[in-house]
């Protein structure tokens, strides 16, 4: 069944798209490739009119099988304007239904399993530590095809579409009248609030209206409303929720209703609190993702969450309220976070997560801010804790002191991040040994002033690909080791605005492709701008960023 793919830009009078990245469009009318199998030989994306694609490029795509092709052709749709994370592009290809079930196989690593193929095939790029992925513009030429209008009426009847929205503040819901809208995509503006009276986000009434579309596969909303109305509950076919950066304050009690849900994902709601007890009526529910962010606050869930045995992601909960019994029940879950977490729930929230063996990612943020008193943010008992045997991801956010002796067995992390760790000692004397870790972030996790070549010795960090430092009290770093970290491309300093010297020894990293500060010290930056240049001239991209 074809799928005609569109994006409206409110207030303009027809449906149209936005240029895509490298590409100047004349076209106002654009339509996949997985829409139109009968254009798809005599109208291969040729965005400018002229032979802009080279052949390597068609001739690798036109090869691709057709489930490699399709996933393709989605991911240009979902990557178009932003890099998109690798793990929602994965709830998104299960929801619209492009990933075949195999029976024994779990659906999350069959999809990931495809997206990795189109990575080693260069369709798909992550960019920079690994978490997001694009699609290169010479493919996204390929994955697009030219419209006139009046081939976009002529479609035919009853075919399903991904609507993309383009919201400009004005809160028009647009005529979409006679389509048969299976995804759809908001994108809404930013508002800034000054007065109580102020605009506040997408109306009910819009929103109404978007619930209307019954037939509703993904609905994804990126942007402000001021809530969500009960008639949510009539998308009874819907798969995908998204509701990042919402800003809502309650979810209505007919989320219930939605009793095919896979995937809710409300992260960044700042006002959110808690969830409805229906919640535990969605028993296929396999991702709740409430919050990602060290600045913003659990979301409580009802007593009972341990009845949704199908979830495989559960972030952002709050370790209290004995969620740790029913914890015990989620076998499944492969990917874990989890706040607040304090002395008196520790070691029975450490203990359920021990038995965990499925868990590949885990986010544990103690309780308690480190400025107001350090005490309250010491992770408790946690030399005691027992890492599962697969995890490759791992976060901890709160006051260590020591490093626990047990990080040196975690054989299979490849991502780690230490934040307001606040050690005594350097922890990459243990890090720099993993074998299997690609990325590291250090955020106020040291409380050195100056570090050398013991940070890394030769043929330390074998297959680490990016590295993140923030630190207010780091002031030097005087020399990197000749062999120290073989495959590094990805160097950001993050609030480093003591650092005044860069190592020597840098200059030998030649894997280095991008290097980024934010809020350097003026002393480096003019160092750097002259007598050391020498250090940084092999890196290609190098530059101030708020996005490290």
């Amino acid at each position: 069944m074809p799928y005609f793919n569109f994006t409206q830009e409110i207030g303009e009078p027809d449906l149209v798209t936005r240029e895509i990245r490298g590409i100047k469009s004349e076209a106002r009318f654009f339509l996949s490739t997985s829409a139109a199998e009968g254009l798809r030989s005599s109208r291969v994306a040729d965005i400018t009119g002229e032979s802009s694609s080279s052949e390597s490029f068609k001739f690798k795509y036109a090869k691709l099988p057709e489930y490699l092709k399709s996933c393709l052709d989605y991911s240009a749709i979902v990557c178009e304007r932003y890099p998109v994370e690798i793990g929602k592009l994965v709830r998104l290809l299960l929801a619209e239904g492009l990933i075949e079930d195999r029976p024994g196989d779990i659906m999350e690593d069959v999809a990931g399993n495809v997206l990795k193929e189109l990575i080693d095939l260069g369709m798909l790029q992550k960019e920079e530590q690994g978490t997001q992925v694009k699609v290169p513009a010479s493919y996204l030429r390929l994955c697009i095809l030219k419209l006139e209008k009046q081939d976009f009426v002529s479609k035919p009847a009853n075919s399903p579409v991904r609507l993309g929205i383009r919201d400009d503040g004005r809160d028009i819901y647009p005529n979409v009248e006679g389509l048969l809208i299976q995804s759809l995509f908001i994108f809404g503006v930013y508002r800034r609030h000054y007065s109580i009276d102020s605009y506040r986000g997408l109306s009910r009434a819009y929103m109404r209206n978007v619930c209307g579309m019954h037939f509703l596969l993904v609905l994804d909303l990126r942007g402000e409303i001021e809530c969500l109305p009960d008639e949510l509950g009539d998308l009874i076919h819907l798969r995908y929720l998204g509701l990042f950066t919402s800003n809502l304050d309650e979810l209505p009690g007919t989320l219930g209703n939605l009793k095919r849900l896979q995937t809710l994902d409300i992260r960044w709601c700042r006002q959110l609190r808690k969830l409805p007890k229906q919640i535990l009526h969605i028993q296929q529910l396999r991702h709740l993702l409430m919050s990602d962010s060290i600045f913003y606050r659990e979301i409580r869930v009802p007593k009972g969450i341990g009845t949704l045995v199908n979830l495989h992601t559960l972030s952002g909960i709050y370790g209290g309220d004995d969620i740790a019994m029913e914890l015990i029940a989620l076998n499944q879950l492969r990917e874990l976070g989890v706040k607040r977490v304090r002395a008196d729930h520790a070691s029975e929230l450490f203990a359920a997560i021990k038995k965990m063996e499925n868990l590949t990612s885990l986010w544990l943020e103690a309780e308690g801010d480190y400025f107001e008193d350090p005490r309250f943010s010491i992770f408790p008992e946690l030399d005691a804790f027992s890492p599962p045997p697969r995890l490759q991801e791992f976060l901890l956010d709160g006051v260590l002191i020591e490093m626990p002796v047990w990080f040196a067995s975690m054989e299979n992390l490849t991502s780690l991040s230490l934040i307001n760790s606040y050690l005594s000692e350097n922890p990459t004397s243990v890090l720099q040994f993993l074998p299997k870790l690609k990325h590291l972030k250090l955020c106020h996790a040291y409380k050195a002033r100056h570090i050398g070549k013991e940070f890394c010795d030769a043929g330390g960090f074998p297959v680490l690909e990016t590295l993140t430092i923030a630190s207010e009290f780091l002031a030097e770093w005087t020399e990197i080791e000749t062999g120290a970290f073989p495959r590094l491309r990805y160097l950001c300093f993050h609030d480093c605005r003591n650092l005044i010297f860069l190592p020597e020894g840098l200059q030998n990293i030649s894997t280095l492709q991008d290097l980024r500060f934010r809020r350097w010290n003026p002393d480096l930056r003019r160092r750097l701008m002259g007598e050391e240049n020498y250090k940084i001239k092999h890196v290609p991209n190098i530059c101030p960023s708020w996005d490290c």
